[in-house]
């Protein structure tokens, strides 16, 4: 299973809710309190904020590997 599979989604840190500014870094009032807001939790108000994962970039290894038509001949 890769690695990516695994990604812990439900993230305080990746909801339209989350502030820094607000108590509890929570802009909804009657939300439990999440201890950890770096990994995984099950609020029932979580809802995912636009561009809230952003990919990292690709590893050198991939971005220096030979053209693939190198690889398989040209057709």
């Amino acid at each position: 299973m890769k690695r990516a599979l695994r990604a812990e989604l439900h993230v305080c840190r990746m909801c339209v809710e989350y502030d820094t500014q607000v108590a509890k870094h929570c802009r909804e009032p009657t939300a439990e309190e999440v201890s950890d807001k770096e990994h995984a939790n099950f609020c029932d108000f979580y809802r995912p904020r636009a561009k809230a994962w952003v990919a990292p970039t690709r590893p050198k290894w991939i971005r220096r590997a030979p053209n693939s038509s190198g690889l398989f001949g040209k057709r």
